[in-house]
């Protein structure tokens, strides 16, 4: 049996839960979020927690149990208090800059490149070299982290590029280092 799966999932008050024909739809002060259940997953919902239960009985379809347990929390989770991921900018002269609902990165390139956020997720820089993101959807906020990411990952010799915040980065030693 899916340990995971088995917990319930707390609704806060002001979370607002529709379920209807495989359609979840969860609503609360952050934003409103909708996705499609497995079609072998169905929801018990109660006025104070939400069981997420099987169709039918059978051992490989636990994996989906667990998985869409998971999923369904984290959208209650992300509509009630958000999530966050802090990047850091690590570099001489590597910068950012919050124009709107686009950044504007300067990582050594001969050129700056212009990121535009997706919707629903919002950005603060901080002294130019400390990007916070925040959002309701954890999976969109995830992919946003690591696109930014992937424009300078961080390199072993010097660390310069863009890390997570709570990343450790395994250094090498150079040419000299090694005799």
């Amino acid at each position: 049996m899916s340990r995971i799966g088995k917990q319930p999932i707390p609704l806060p008050k002001e979370v607002k839960v529709n379920y209807d024909n495989g359609s979840l739809t969860v609503k609360g002060p952050k934003g409103t979020l909708a996705r499609h259940l497995h079609p072998l997953v169905d929801l018990e919902i109660t006025p104070t927690e939400l069981k997420v239960l099987l169709r039918d009985d059978n051992k490989s379809y636990w994996r989906y149990w667990g998985l869409e347990r998971t999923l369904v929390a984290n959208m209650i989770t992300g509509v009630s208090t958000g999530f966050l991921k802090t990047l850091e900018i690590v570099g001489t002269g590597y910068k950012v800059e919050d124009k709107g609902d686009h950044l504007l990165f300067s990582l050594g390139y001969s050129h700056p490149i212009e990121y535009r956020l997706p919707t629903g997720i919002t950005a603060k820089v901080e002294k130019n070299n400390r990007l916070i993101l925040e959002g309701a959807d954890k999976e969109s906020l995830g992919q946003t982290a690591a696109v930014i990411r992937q424009m300078r990952p961080p390199e072993p010799y010097k660390g310069k590029g863009i890390k997570y915040a709570d990343e450790v980065i395994r250094r090498k030693v150079g040419k000299a280092g090694g005799r």
